[in-house]
């Protein structure tokens, strides 16, 4: 059953939620329906009151789906994914270990990037993406050549290549990830009947969120003090723009642009580490920052 991606204004419970497509930085308030999601019993009214939220975050994940396109598949399928991911997170989340999106957007993402690698690359890899392929196995098989030689950085394959860092980027992650290789098959074993399947544990997307946070770490602790206590008191303390604004004495447009340019600049460098290239720099006041956390 395909998941209706259009974006619907109207609730089924009574309850009212605002889902209207909102600037970046800002969300749903959904922590009461949440809360009362998780105190009703299976049934018609727990049915109507998961429809409302997934209604209400339709447009994140659509955001999110967004961020991949231009990579082989159509936007409408993306939106699919996304919204399958937004499914499993709103059924998984507690809201007692902190605010959704937090949970939802590793959650979707994930979602993502295991569609691109298990359901569409391993058959079918875009052209391009071949050919970035093509250019930095080439690039670093002479690069490496010498004996001795250690393994090329993205910046030499990118000056060797006259490719930018973030194309060498997603040819290095079509390299790593572009290949299939049947679970049946048989690995080298005294045991018989011992094949790759028996190997595999249950998934865990929880290892997602820690190689986020990992990344995410040392970026922080580069902020000036006064940006790495906004980000603490927005995200950690949950407060809103205005009563952080109150706090110190500066408006909420402030706030909200020091919050857009701090998570931006944590993003950028984060990326940056994992050798995926640099996204562009914040855009105005009120953009997708930090995965899109509400403005009140």
């Amino acid at each position: 059953m395909r998941i209706d991606t259009s974006a619907s204004h109207t609730t089924t419970s009574g309850h009212p939620v605002q889902t209207q497509r909102r600037p970046h930085d800002d969300a749903p308030e959904t922590a009461e329906l949440f809360a009362r999601l998780a105190e009703l019993p299976d049934g018609p009214e727990r049915d109507a009151l998961r429809d409302e939220l997934v209604t209400a975050w339709l447009p994140m994940a659509h955001r999110i789906a967004g961020r991949f396109r231009d990579r082989g598949e159509s936007v409408e399928d993306l939106r699919q994914v996304a919204a399958l991911g937004l499914v499993k997170a709103i059924d998984r989340y507690d809201p007692e270990r902190g605010a959704f999106e937090s949970y939802a957007v590793p959650t979707i993402t994930g979602e993502v990037k295991r569609h691109f690698r298990d359901r569409m690359w391993a058959l079918r890899v875009p052209r391009r993406v071949q050919e970035l392929r093509n250019k930095v196995r080439v690039a670093r098989r002479e690069l490496a050549q010498n004996p001795g030689t250690r393994e090329p950085t993205i910046a030499e394959i990118a000056a060797h290549t006259g490719l930018t860092e973030e194309e060498v980027g997603a040819g290095i992650e079509a390299l790593e990830s572009f290949s299939t290789l049947s679970l049946d098959a048989e690995l080298s074993s005294d045991e018989d009947g011992y094949s790759l399947a028996d190997t595999l544990g249950a998934p865990d997307s929880s290892y997602d969120i820690v190689v986020d946070r990992e990344s995410a770490k040392e970026c922080l602790r580069n902020l000036p003090e006064r940006e790495r206590a906004i980000l603490y008191m927005r995200f950690f303390e949950d407060m809103t723009q205005s009563r952080i604004a109150d706090r110190l004495g500066i408006s909420q447009m402030h706030v909200s642009r020091l919050i857009s340019r701090s998570c931006a600049r944590v993003r950028d460098e984060a990326l940056g580490r994992r050798g995926t290239g640099r996204t562009s720099a914040a855009g105005p006041a009120g953009s997708g920052s930090c995965n899109g956390r509400r403005r009140r």
